[in-house]
C-alpha cells in the first residue's frame, strides 16, 4: 500500500462519514447545529487519524492513531444512539449505521493487532526492525 486511500479501513471510514453527513442533512437533525458539528467532528475523526497515522510512517505512532480512530468511532455509535432515542434518525438507519460503525471499530482492532506483530516498523518503508 503506497497510501492511506488504500486501506479498508480508511475506505469503510469514509463512507461512514458520507453516511453521517447524508443523516444530518434530513429531517429535524439539521435543526440541532451543535450536534450536527458534533457527530461531524466524530466522523471525521475517524478517517482523518487513520491518514495522520498511516502518515508518520512508524508503526508505533500509526497504532496510536488508530486507537483514537476507533475512539471516534465509539463517539459516533453513541451519537447515532441519542440521534435515535431523541426521534433524529428511525431506528432501521441507526441500527444500519450502528452496525457499520461496530464492524469499522472491529477492522480497526484486527488492523492494530497486525501491526503491532508485524515486524516491519512502517507501511511505507518497509524496513524490518533491527
Amino acid at each position: 500500500m503506497k497510501r492511506f486511500e488504500d486501506l479498508e479501513i480508511f475506505q469503510k471510514a469514509r463512507d461512514l462519514c458520507k453516511e453521517v453527513y447524508t443523516i444530518t442533512k434530513e429531517g429535524d437533525f439539521h435543526k440541532d447545529t451543535r450536534f450536527v458539528q458534533q457527530i461531524h467532528a466524530s466522523a471525521g475523526s475517524v478517517m482523518d487519524n487513520i491518514a495522520e497515522g498511516y502518515e508518520r510512517d512508524g508503526n508505533k505512532e500509526f497504532v496510536n492513531f488508530l486507537y483514537i480512530a476507533k475512539g471516534s468511532c465509539g463517539e459516533v455509535r453513541s451519537q447515532i444512539i441519542r440521534a435515535s432515542d431523541v426521534g433524529f434518525i428511525d431506528k432501521d438507519t441507526a441500527t444500519k449505521l450502528y452496525n457499520n460503525c461496530l464492524n469499522l471499530s472491529k477492522a480497526i482492532a484486527k488492523f492494530i493487532t497486525s501491526l503491532k506483530k508485524n515486524t516491519i516498523t512502517g507501511l511505507k518503508n518497509l524496513k524490518p526492525e533491527s
